[in-house]
C-alpha cells in the first residue's frame, strides 16, 4: 500500500525570551537602530527549545494514526508543520493527497454574523467551495443540533452552541488526508458521541487520519497505530493498546505512596500513629496506574502505642471530581478486640471493574469505635493518588462503548437476558 505521509527527521527550534524583529512596528525598528548606534542596545540571552527533534514516521493510505503525549510534547507543532502553518528547522515532510485540518475549531467565526453566514465563512476558510457548502448546509445544521438558532448572530450563542456549529462545519470536509488536533472534546456527551461516530465514518471510507488527543479511550477506539511523543521525540510507536498503557504508566506518575519518618511527625494521638500508606497491586508492588479490570489495594501501616480499645483502618475513596465513591472499614472480628501495641499493616482490596477511569484518591484513617460513632485516632486526607485506565479491549464494564460514563463507580454487573415472546 502506498504512503500518504512521510516525515524525515523533522525538527523545530524556537527562540524564547527574545523579541522577534520580523513583525515589529517601524517605531520598534528605529528604536533598535538608534540603540545600536549609541551603544545602548540591551543584550538578551538567547534561549532555545526544540519542540521537535528528529521525528521520523510513515503513514500508509487509509491508516488512522494517533499521536499522544503530555502538553508541550510537540504534538501540535508536528501538525502545524504537516499543514504548512510553520516550517521545520530541519528535516522534511511529504504529504500525498488533499489535506484537511481541524486544528482550531471555530477559527474565522465572526461574532456579528449569523450561524448560517458563519457556516459559509468558516467553510470557505477550511477550503470548501460555495456550491459544496450549499449542498451540505442542511446536513451541517442538522448535525450541529442548533437549527432553531441558525439565523441568530453567534455572539448570542453559548460556548457549547458555538463549538457544536464549528465542529459541524469542519466535520463535513471531504479531504483525502485529515489532520485532527483534540477537537472531539467539544459540546456535551451526546454531541461528543456524534463527533466520534463521524470520525469513525470518515476513517471507515479508507481515508488517512492523523489524530492528536488526550482521550485515551478515543485513541484506542479510532486508531490503527499510535505514536507517543515526549520532549519532541518519539518514545513509542506501535499497537494502540500497548502504547497507551505504557504512556499512562510512564506519564501519570502520582503520589501513590506516603510515609512519615517518626512518630512525632506522623498523624495520630497517644493511642495510634500512621506510618505509611500506599496503593499496591495484587503482587504487593506500589503502583501509580492500574488497569480498570485489576484489583488494587490500599495498604495502611500504623503503630499502636499502648493497650487500649480496638484499633482498625478505614478508607474513603474519591473519584477524579473529588466526589466520594464509597467508604469502607475493617469489620473483621479482631477489630472488636483490644489492640496490643505493635506495628500493623491493613490492606483494603478494591475489586477490578469497580472504579471509574481517571484519577482516584483515598483518604485513610485509623479509628476506634465509640458506639454508635467512630473516633478517628489518626487520619490523612488524600493520602494516596493513582490513575485508573481502561485499555479499551472490550472486556471491561465499558464494553465497546467509548463515550464518557458518568458516576463515581463503574461496576461490571452480571446480566441475565432471555427471550420472552
Amino acid at each position: 500500500m502506498s504512503l500518504a505521509i512521510e516525515a524525515h527527521d523533522l525538527s523545530k527550534r524556537y527562540r524564547i525570551g527574545q523579541m522577534q524583529a520580523a513583525y515589529g512596528t517601524l517605531r520598534d525598528s528605529l528604536t533598535r537602530v538608534a540603540a545600536r548606534l549609541t551603544g545602548r542596545e540591551e543584550t538578551h540571552e538567547r534561549q532555545e527549545i526544540w519542540a521537535l527533534r528528529d521525528v521520523s514516521f510513515r503513514v500508509r493510505e487509509g491508516e488512522v494514526l494517533g499521536v499522544i503525549g503530555r502538553n508541550g510534547a510537540g504534538k501540535s507543532t508536528l501538525l502545524k508543520i504537516l499543514t504548512r502553518i510553520t516550517t521545520p528547522t530541519s528535516g522534511r515532510a511529504v504529504i500525498r493527497g488533499r489535506v484537511g485540518s481541524l486544528l482550531e475549531v471555530g477559527t474565522g467565526f465572526n461574532p456579528e454574523l449569523t450561524g448560517r453566514e458563519n457556516v459559509f465563512l468558516n467553510g470557505s476558510i477550511l477550503g470548501m467551495k460555495r456550491r459544496e457548502i450549499q449542498r451540505k448546509l442542511s446536513d451541517i445544521v442538522e448535525f450541529s443540533g442548533i437549527e432553531k438558532f441558525i439565523d441568530t448572530p453567534v455572539k448570542r450563542y453559548s460556548s457549547g452552541m458555538y463549538v457544536r456549529l464549528a465542529f459541524s462545519v469542519a466535520a463535513h470536509l471531504e479531504p483525502e488526508i485529515l489532520l485532527v488536533d483534540e477537537v472531539l472534546a467539544v459540546g456535551d456527551a451526546e454531541f461528543q458521541q456524534r463527533c466520534l461516530g463521524r470520525m469513525e465514518d470518515f476513517s471507515g471510507t479508507g481515508r488517512t487520519v492523523l489524530f492528536v488527543s488526550h482521550n485515551m479511550q478515543t485513541i484506542n477506539q479510532l486508531c490503527d497505530r499510535v505514536i507517543w511523543l515526549d520532549g519532541g521525540t518519539i518514545v513509542e510507536d506501535g499497537d494502540p493498546s500497548d502504547v497507551v498503557t505504557q504512556y499512562l504508566q510512564g506519564s501519570h506518575s502520582s503520589g501513590s505512596h506516603i510515609s512519615w519518618p517518626d512518630d512525632e511527625s506522623a498523624p495520630g494521638d497517644d493511642l495510634a500513629r500512621l506510618l505509611s500508606v500506599r496503593a499496591i497491586d495484587e503482587d504487593g508492588h506500589t503502583i501509580d496506574t492500574i488497569d480498570v479490570r485489576d484489583t488494587v489495594g490500599i495498604e495502611t501501616r500504623y503503630r499502636v502505642l499502648r493497650e487500649g480499645p480496638a484499633v482498625f483502618a478505614k478508607i474513603r475513596v474519591r473519584d477524579r471530581r473529588s466526589d466520594i465513591a464509597f467508604n469502607a472499614m475493617d469489620i473483621a472480628p479482631h477489630a472488636l478486640d483490644s489492640s496490643a501495641p505493635g506495628i500493623y499493616a491493613a490492606t483494603a482490596w478494591i475489586p477490578g471493574n469497580l472504579l471509574s477511569e481517571g484519577t482516584t484518591t483515598a483518604d485513610v484513617a485509623i479509628c476506634t469505635l465509640r458506639s454508635p460513632k467512630l473516633h478517628q485516632r489518626a487520619a490523612q486526607y488524600e493520602a494516596v493518588l493513582f490513575t485508573v485506565f481502561d485499555p479499551g479491549d472490550g472486556d471491561s464494564a465499558r464494553g465497546r462503548f467509548t463515550g464518557q460514563i458518568s458516576g463515581v463507580v463503574r461496576p461490571l454487573l452480571e446480566w441475565s437476558v432471555e427471550r420472552v415472546d
